[in-house]
Formats: C-alpha cells, sequence, structure tokens
C-alpha cells in the first residue's frame, strides 16, 4: 500500500533537518513509537503499540536510516513483527525537505507492506487515515521538540517549548476517528 502525505512545520530548514539526525528524538515524537537503541550494524531497534478495542498491536523492529545531504532527503527501510498477533510489517519510505519561505515541506512517498491480523486494516483504506492523524500529531511534537532544541532568547527559555514531547500509544480514539472520517469520505464521494 502506497502513502503520500505533505504537510509544513514551521521551523527552518536547517533545525528541521538537524532535528531529523536525532533518530531518538524524532521517535519520541510519533504517536505509539518507542526508540530501543542502536544495534551493532548501525540500524535502530524500535517498538510501535497500537490498540483498538480488542485488537492491540504491539511492532518490534529494526530500521536502517540513510541520509542525503545535498538533497536534504531521509530513506528509511524498517520491518517489523507483532508476536502475539503474528503480524508482520515491512515499510520503505522517503522524506524530502525543501524550505518555503523560512518553514520547512515535507514531503513523504511510503510503501507498506502488512501480512497477518493488521492486514485486515489496510484492506480497508483506515491505514491510510491513520497514516494522516498520526501526522499531525507528529507535526505538532515535532515542533514543539525543535524549539525546545533552539537557542533561547535574551529574555530566558520559551518554558512552552522546553517541555519535550512524549510518546504514548496510538489509541482506539485515532483509529475511530480515522475510520469516522474515512465512511464519510466513501458516504459522500460521487460516483464515477
Amino acid at each position: 500500500m502506497k502513502l503520500h502525505q505533505e504537510f509544513v512545520i514551521a521551523r527552518p530548514l536547517d533545525d528541521v533537518w538537524s532535528f531529523l539526525h536525532d533518530v531518538p528524538g524524532v521517535a519520541g515524537c510519533l504517536p505509539g513509537a518507542e526508540y530501543m537503541g542502536p544495534k551493532d550494524d548501525g540500524r535502530h531497534a524500535g517498538k510501535v503499540s497500537a490498540k483498538i478495542g480488542p485488537f492491540q498491536a504491539s511492532f518490534e523492529g529494526e530500521a536502517e536510516v540513510r541520509y542525503d545531504e545535498a538533497r536534504k532527503s531521509v530513506a528509511l527501510e524498517g520491518k517489523g513483527v507483532d508476536r502475539k498477533g503474528a503480524s508482520r510489517g515491512k515499510m520503505t519510505m522517503v522524506c524530502t525537505l525543501q524550505d518555503i519561505s523560512g518553514q520547512t515541506s515535507i514531503v513523504i512517498d511510503s510503501d507498506v507492506q502488512l501480512s497477518g491480523t493488521i492486514a485486515q486494516f489496510g484492506r480497508t483504506g483506515l491505514i491510510n487515515e491513520i497514516a494522516n492523524a498520526l501526522v499531525t500529531d507528529f507535526v505538532a511534537n515535532a515542533d514543539t521538540a525543535i524549539a525546545a532544541r533552539a537557542p533561547h532568547t535574551a529574555n530566558g527559555p520559551d518554558t512552552d517549548a522546553a517541555v519535550s514531547p512524549r510518546s504514548r500509544p496510538i489509541s482506539g480514539m485515532v483509529f475511530l476517528l480515522a475510520a469516522l472520517r474515512g465512511l464519510f469520505k466513501s458516504l459522500f464521494r460521487r460516483p464515477v
């Protein structure tokens, strides 16, 4: 399943690019993600957890992250397994940054492959809706984290920015809202 997302972070390109090199910091901004540390081969270990009513998944896996300094792009290739639910996931992603009047435009193209119990959500189009909801949370969290890293003003630190974002599990409410949004879109879509 291919996903395409575009969004803007209201921070300069250099600040966002520097932040994306902080893999634990980025993971801390993704709802449901937990950074478990670097591996000997340069990959990164992590975990993503989600709960929807009786369905609960916790994918443990690893990812390889590559940076292209000239193009200001990040390529990620990851895979994970939910041992309890026997689901598997693989993802490749390319994230490209561009300066837009002092802010940073980010374009993400992903290819997600799911198998096992979780694959039923991909067939309903729910994964795309969930991804869009998660991007909204990520942008807010990343903006807070980047502001906390920025030099403090002459008046002292920005107390709101100094609070680091906390990763929390992807909640059933996010899934429910995404499902409802998808349902309404399909109801009001004009037949071709």
